[in-house]
């Protein structure tokens, strides 16, 4: 297992050097770089879509899941751990950044997506364990350091604190993907892949002020597309 622990060590040590060079940072830089990293993820989003194979089964999906999320407001919930989390780090140190709570929790649980259950870093945790080729988390983890530095700029050394629900979520997708992947078919990878390229796309839109889309609200889609897919091809497609 070597994906995970790189991209760890990306999220680490991107944040803590975001927290402590923070200050010294150009604010055009700090207000301007998340848009590129934005960018960069509705890029990665559109270049996840297009591996699509059932849209229709993916809508469903989406849909479906989105609105089991809405049910159990898991953004709201995820609201209160970050809100829990800036409290228990101010114990230890003060924020680098001047946010609002409502400001900060905000761009926290935009962050937790993007590090912790973005499409990019699921899959490639998954293909890892079963192929142990580690590339594709090797990649999110270039990003991640950079994305990491400049939004831990902001919101301090908090930021270094998704370091532990990422590793977990991926350590744990590693681990049972030797179960996972014998169940599946390149179409339903291709429709797990699709599903991630749009809550990609969805947070890419928010992390630019564009949409502020409740992107932590479409997770349960994730864990929905294949066995929809796999439906899908038997009795429709």
């Amino acid at each position: 297992m070597i994906g995970p622990y790189i991209n760890g060590a990306a999220l680490f040590v991107g944040s803590i050097a975001g927290a402590l060079v923070g200050p010294k940072l150009n604010s055009n830089l700090r207000l301007r770089m998340p848009m590129v990293f934005g960018c960069a993820s509705m890029g990665l989003g559109v270049a996840m879509i297009v591996k699509v194979k059932f849209l229709a089964a993916v809508v469903l999906a989406l849909v479906v899941g989105s609105f089991l999320g809405e049910i159990i407001e898991l953004e709201n919930l995820i609201q209160k751990a970050a809100s829990s989390a800036r409290k228990w780090i101010e114990v230890i140190t003060r924020p680098s950044g001047d946010l609002s709570q409502e400001e900060f929790l905000d761009k926290f649980v935009v962050l937790l997506v993007l590090f912790c259950v973005s499409g990019t870093g699921v899959y490639g945790a998954m293909n890892e364990g079963m192929t142990g080729d580690p590339t594709l988390l090797i990649v999110k983890s270039i990003l991640d350091i950079f994305t990491a530095a400049i939004f831990a700029s902001t919101l301090g050394y908090s930021v270094a604190l998704l370091v532990i629900p990422q590793f977990t979520v991926q350590a744990l997708l590693y681990l049972g993907s030797a179960q996972i992947m014998p169940l599946t078919t390149p179409d339903m990878l291709g429709d797990f892949s699709a599903c991630g390229g749009l809550i990609m796309l969805a947070t890419g839109f928010r992390i630019c002020g564009i949409k502020q889309f409740a992107v932590a609200n479409m997770i349960p889609a994730l864990l929905i597309v294949m066995p929809l897919s796999h439906l899908w091809c038997l009795y429709v497609g």
